[in-house]
């Protein structure tokens, strides 16, 4: 059996997970998906992105979990590839899904050269939080109305720090058992430091043909990403 860590990307909280979590339990695995602080249940909780790092670390060594695979969804690869450094031999895999990775001194808002003001002035504006999208901003990403209005139900102001926070890391991604997830809707390809890390005999490159947010979308097509992971 495995356990997965499953970690929202921006704005959302466990509750993502609600439909991907039955369906890893059914094969067998372990399914525990996580809030990070400042966000959802939690979103009175500080938080700055050693924080969202502890909080993944921490679920790990609570619950005593070995064979693990971190899943980090958009914004939350940048924690979820820090934690894997850290729990060391407990780690079976990563699974980034449409996710931005880490890089030891940068945040998550270095990797968007075109789009890091516009973030950086939202947060000022809003008290330091990043706002949750407007329901147009959904358009194009293989979502029911449904769907978005569920996601926007969920999604709480996300904690500027933890987007301005450089993160820290001493060895290098490559390293590290991964599969990527490319969903196709938001982009026909991978960020170019993903495609220089896919480069390496240890990462994988899964495409999924829907938006960004397949937790939402195709809930049964990433579990089965995921239930395929468990057994590389």
């Amino acid at each position: 059996m495995t356990d997965f860590i499953l970690v929202p990307g921006a704005w959302l909280g466990a509750r993502a997970w609600a439909e991907v979590v039955p369906l890893l339990q059914a094969a067998g695995h372990g399914a525990h998906p996580l809030t990070l602080s400042g966000l959802a249940d939690r979103r009175d909780a500080a938080a700055g992105q050693q924080t969202h790092v502890d909080d993944i670390v921490d679920e790990v060594t609570r619950r005593d979990l070995r064979d693990v695979i971190l899943v980090g969804h958009s914004y939350s690869g940048i924690p979820v590839g820090q934690a894997a450094e850290r729990i060391g031999d407990r780690l079976a895999r990563v699974v980034y899904v449409d996710a931005n990775v880490p890089h030891d001194g940068e945040s998550f808002v270095s990797g968007w050269p075109d789009g890091r003001e516009m973030v950086e002035t939202a947060i000022a504006e809003n008290q330091g939080y990043w706002p949750p999208l407007d329901a147009e901003e959904f358009a194009g990403q293989g979502l029911t109305d449904s769907q978005i209005a569920r996601l926007r139900q969920d999604a709480t102001p996300h904690p500027g720090d933890t987007l301005t926070e450089p993160a820290v890391l001493t060895t290098s991604l490559a390293d590290q058992p991964t599969t990527y997830v490319k969903c196709l809707l938001d982009g026909p390809e991978p960020n170019d430091d993903v495609i220089a890390l896919l480069k390496s005999k240890r990462w994988e490159l899964v495409e999924l043909d829907t938006g960004h947010w397949p937790m939402f979308s195709r809930p049964a097509e990433l579990a089965q990403i995921l239930i395929d992971a468990a057994k590389r």
